[in-house]
């Protein structure tokens, strides 16, 4: 179809070519005015004038270009190549700016000596001095001004946990009030006095470098409260459990990399502002980069071993030498400033953050867990409460938050556009953010839910009550917390696995049925591990036994110490440890029950008033019934019940007591003594077996024959 409309094209414009010969001719022939163009001709004018047929006619004259072969894509080689290359070109040119440093110089002096030139170097002067006075004067006046309720905050004694959070505040608040006056005073510098315009950007680029230290400066001291009024007080507005020695460190190090990193930021700037070209800028810059290297490796193999307040975590895995760990940081400190020159910052950033991000998480959880610490004392400190956990996991989701965020855009990555395409690049990246959500929060739930039964647990153990109903709910919930905290962490972590996997793309369906699959199969395999974790679920919920009682369940008895899904520890009242199966207990007796009535039995002579010793026996069971020390372990005293038996050589008593389960043996104990020394005072004997020979006066003689016979032959007479 676009061929014929060419084609009719063609005709057009040759037929009007022709009339338009005819016409001219006529023209000649005969002077007389041409005639109106008939319809076709003014169409084909119209054609003409139309841009498509124009720019058509146009690509018609231009010779054919052939088609162009799609560009291959680059290898790894190429890559790498192009890089190195890249590396290269970057490096020579630092190195070519180099000589031409001290003519940057005499330039960029030339500029600002030319900008002042009308000026008198006293109004320079004043301009300085000026901008000084305004901003620290009124940081003078408004710390004279506050200057009773700062030594008020400082004195005052902090006897709980919201009046040390307060404090800290407080002092913070003031010191951000600080900064902001002498801010405000430093602008209005600029507002009074006449600045010109090169002096101006340079001495704003200096005061945000000391806005910005003094910001750090304000931080170290919320956080390390180096140099408070006296060690009585600075344990107490110090979030970071450290020593006095080791905080000063830190503040003074923080303040020496803050300050040379952002005045020498502002000293970059300041070059650009008075024309030095970008090559010499970096050379400057990057030997900046030195003194902050030195500063590093300085802290690195100079800090202070931290002693912290609160005491060392059990089970805290070793570190590596001092020596070694200084040297790797060095190394590393080292390779972190070389991929800063060879202008690799999307590994920069991946290294600085590598290092950072696992310290400030730590440092996060120590300072809270110190700073929301009861003030009973420092054992104190390494309780956790949940606003701890709270203020802990929320900083660590911003930190990592944050930490993502430079990320993408050290590497230029553009999250916003990415959630609008659908590649497998995009696809992963979402669920990896996604995944790193879920997991977070699934972090917060559980340290929420461990930090909640862990108190309830210390409540219970370190508050035995005398009630017996309060004292077996106790130990109930000492029996069941540990097995319901380790249940919510499998299902915790089972699901937020599920679910990361489904962020990521993963079907989980078929896992799931195939989990279930396996555990009808392995149900059938393994009937005795169903039987245990059944058989134990029965016990709890019949309650049978519970932490600490002790039990007897066929040749095994002890104390109960703790459960797990499938068994149960018992520890022997002589020390060894069993572990049983839920499954082979069987029937369990319980000794810790409610209450224990203890008998026993005592001999007595044949001739013993037998209702003196019960008056006796009932006095000793009244006495100890009132001691404080038996009374609360005393259900009913100690009595005696009467004659149990008559034996061969003496008459047995029976006495009774009814005790708290476990306290019977030490009650019984020292009943013995007192029953012993009541029946001395008062002529009571015990009986114990004897031998009574009959025979009247010839017994002495047939005793002595006796001697004599079973006399060792050879003795001495």
């Amino acid at each position: 179809m676009r061929g014929c409309s060419c084609i009719r094209v063609l005709i057009a414009m040759v037929y009007g070519a022709v009339l338009l010969f005819l016409g001219s001719l006529g023209a000649e022939a005969q002077p007389q005015p041409a005639p109106n163009p008939p319809p076709q001709v003014q169409q084909m004018l119209q054609l003409l004038q139309d841009p498509a047929v124009q720019t058509w006619i146009n690509e018609q004259k231009r010779p054919p270009v052939a088609a162009e072969a799609p560009a291959a894509e680059p290898t790894v080689s190429e890559i790498m190549m192009q890089r190195i290359t890249g590396l290269r070109g970057r490096l020579a040119a630092l190195a070519a700016a180099v000589p031409r440093l001290p003519d940057e110089f005499r330039t960029a002096s030339g500029r600002l000596l030319e900008e002042l030139q009308g000026r008198r170097p006293l109004s320079v002067l004043v301009l300085i001095l000026g901008f000084l006075a305004l901003g620290a004067g009124a940081e003078r006046l408004f710390r004279a001004a506050t200057g009773p309720s700062r030594r008020r905050i400082v004195s005052r004694p902090a006897t709980t946990t919201a009046e040390r959070l307060h404090a800290i505040v407080l002092r913070f608040a003031f010191n951000l009030a600080d900064l902001a006056i002498f801010a405000a005073g430093s602008i209005g510098a600029f507002l009074a006095l006449d600045w010109p315009p090169l002096l101006r950007q340079v001495v704003v680029a200096y005061l945000v470098a000391a806005v910005v230290l003094r910001l750090a400066l304000i931080a170290s001291r919320f956080l390390l409260a180096p140099n408070h009024a006296g060690p009585e007080h600075a344990e107490q507005f110090r979030l970071i459990p450290l020593d006095a020695v080791t905080a000063r460190f830190w503040h003074r190090r923080v303040a020496l990399f803050v300050g040379w990193f952002a005045f020498g930021w502002a000293s970059v700037d300041a070059l650009r502002i008075l024309g030095f070209t970008p090559d010499a800028r970096a050379v400057m810059a990057y030997a900046l980069g030195l003194g902050l290297l030195v500063i590093a490796i300085n802290v690195v193999w100079t800090r202070p071993r931290p002693a912290f307040s609160s005491a060392p975590e059990a089970g805290a895995p070793r570190r590596l030498p001092r020596a070694l760990a200084a040297s790797l940081l060095s190394l590393y400190f080292v390779l972190v400033w070389g991929l800063w020159v060879a202008g690799l910052m999307g590994f920069f950033w991946l290294a600085v953050i590598a290092l950072l991000l696992p310290l400030a998480i730590s440092l996060t959880e120590k300072a809270s867990r110190h700073a929301l610490r009861p003030h009973e004392g420092v054992e104190a400190a390494t309780q956790t409460g949940l606003m701890a956990v709270y203020l802990d996991r929320g900083i660590r989701a911003l930190l990592i938050a944050g930490a993502v965020l430079l990320l993408a855009d050290a590497w230029h990555i553009d999250l916003v556009e990415m959630t609008s395409r659908d590649t497998l690049l995009t696809r992963l990246v979402r669920g990896a953010l996604s995944a790193v959500v879920i997991l977070l929060v699934a972090d917060l739930v559980w340290q929420v839910t461990k930090t909640l039964i862990d108190k309830r647990l210390a409540r219970a153990q370190a508050q035995p009550s005398a009630d017996n109903e309060i004292a077996s709910r106790e130990a109930r919930l000492r029996t069941l917390l540990p097995i319901f905290r380790n249940v919510i962490f499998a299902v915790l972590a089972v699901v937020a696995i599920l679910m990361v996997l489904s962020a990521l793309g993963v079907e989980i369906g078929p896992l799931i049925a195939g989990a279930g699959i396996a555990g009808v199969a392995v149900g059938f395999g393994a009937q005795t591990l169903v039987k245990d974790v059944i058989s134990g679920v029965f016990y709890l919920l019949d309650d049978a036994f519970r932490v600490g009682e002790y039990i007897q369940s066929g040749s095994y008895k002890g104390t109960v110490e703790s459960f797990s899904l499938r068994s149960v520890k018992l520890r022997h009242h002589r020390g060894p440890v069993y572990t049983v199966p839920f499954g082979v207990l069987g029937a369990v007796e319980n000794m810790s029950r409610d209450w224990v009535i203890d008998k026993f039995q005592i001999n007595v002579p044949y001739d013993t008033d037998l209702e003196k010793a019960r008056k006796l026996i009932k006095k000793i069971g009244q006495d100890m019934g009132a001691d404080p020390e038996y009374a609360p372990n005393i259900i009913e005293p100690l009595k005696m019940q009467g004659v149990e038996q008559f034996g061969d050589f003496a008459i047995q008593i029976r006495c009774k007591m009814t005790t708290r389960p476990g306290e019977q043996f030490v009650i019984r104990r020292k009943a013995f003594a007192r029953i012993k020394q009541a029946f001395d005072e008062n002529g009571i004997k015990f009986a114990f077996p004897t031998v009574q020979v009959a025979g009247g006066e010839t017994a002495p003689a047939v005793a002595q024959e006796g001697l004599q016979l079973v006399k060792p032959a050879g003795a001495a007479e």
